[in-house]
């Protein structure tokens, strides 16, 4: 038994601490996983506290890998991954059987995983974990209690110090489809002789207490006594690759599609990504006035993007003291493209070239 219980403990400590150590990376990408899982299961007044929980788990995994691996308190460590691992079973079963999220964010934007590759790992993790819990009597410390605690002292923060540069600054391995280096045109394109997903529209109605579920072509819109309910995205087909980014779609204020006027010129173009003009941070100002003075010289171009709306744009506009011409994106493309509020890409023919926190704009 003695060594499967050490097999068991080194493969469930790796990967803890692997999984931990790669959200830990891009914290802000597990909060946004969460706050589709909280949407989904209708708890939306967990959203505001989705980074707080992002940031504990995240330094949780790393911590509990270190123990597991030493043999430190395993009473304690034992009984946590194990609740731990019941939660994330439930999840990734929740996100296989539901059909409603498509990834789990197991191993954050840099290995991604379909649901029901996270459900089996789960799963052979809970076997794993349950095995551990049953024998943690017999787990014994690695080292002398000394050095022991001195490798728990710097497990605990390191995940710290880890989260908090990221949070300050930018992912310090970008796993993005909008990383330095990508062409945004070419990664807009499905790969050569690939099919998409293909997903059909589910309306689901209610009448004498009973829920029905209709396709978009045979739903019941001229009968009252049927009352909408919600609607689903159901995958019919799966397909065998889809392309990195697919949501790239700029427009101006009157919706019309600006994506050639960034892509398309041969000057560099700098793009100031703002999701929520009201939360915005400070400190950059200076700096993108010293772009926009390089644009009214005709060197380079510069563009704010948002998902707020015009009126909000202006008041920003005021507030920080920039003039600049602002487009329109999805809020989720612009959380993808950067990783703080603002983000400052710099595209050369639709290459992008640098990407910066607003702690560090050039």
């Amino acid at each position: 038994m003695k060594p499967i219980l050490i097999l068991f403990r080194l493969v469930v400590g790796v990967l803890f601490i692997f999984s931990g150590l790669i959200k830990a990376n891009d914290p802000l990408g597990l909060s946004y996983k969460m706050d589709e899982f909280f949407e989904v299961l209708h708890l939306p007044f967990l959203v505001p506290f989705s980074l707080a929980f992002s940031l504990v788990m995240n330094a949780f995994e790393i911590i509990a890998g270190f123990a597991v691996l030493l043999g430190y308190r395993m009473r304690i460590f034992s009984l946590l991954l194990l609740l731990l691992i019941i939660f994330f079973t439930f999840l990734t079963g929740f996100a296989l059987f539901s059909g409603l999220i498509r990834e789990c964010g197991c191993f954050g934007d840099c290995i991604k995983l379909t649901a029901e590759q996270s459900f089996w790992k789960d799963i052979i993790l809970l076997v794993m974990i349950v095995v551990i819990f049953i024998y943690r009597k017999r787990i014994e410390p690695l080292f002398s209690s000394r050095a022991t605690g001195i490798i728990m002292v710097l497990a605990v923060l390191f995940p710290i110090l880890l989260q908090w540069y990221t949070l300050a600054h930018l992912p310090i391995v970008d796993c993005l489809p909008y990383k330095v280096g990508n062409n945004i045109e070419e990664k807009m394109k499905a790969p050569p002789g690939s099919t998409p997903d293909v997903y059909e529209t589910v309306m689901i109605y209610e009448k004498d207490g009973k829920k029905q579920e209709f396709t978009v072509d045979n739903y019941p819109w001229q009968d009252s006594t049927w009352k909408y309910v919600d609607r689903k995205d159901k995958l019919i087909k799966k397909g065998n690759a889809e392309p990195a980014i697919k949501d790239f779609i700029l427009t101006d204020f009157d919706g019309n599609r600006q994506n050639d006027a960034v892509l398309k010129e041969t000057r560099p173009v700098y793009l100031l990504l703002v999701r929520d003009v009201s939360q915005s941070g400070y400190g950059w100002e200076d700096k993108v006035n010293a772009l926009l003075k390089q644009a009214q010289e005709g060197k380079v171009v510069v563009f704010g993007v948002t998902s707020s709306n015009k009126s909000d744009v202006e008041l920003f506009k005021a507030q920080h003291r920039v003039e600049m011409p602002f487009l329109q994106m999805d809020g989720t493309a612009i959380k993808t493209a950067g990783r703080s509020t603002p983000c400052l890409l710099l595209l050369n023919n639709a290459t992008i070239k640098g990407k910066w926190h607003y702690n560090d704009i050039p």
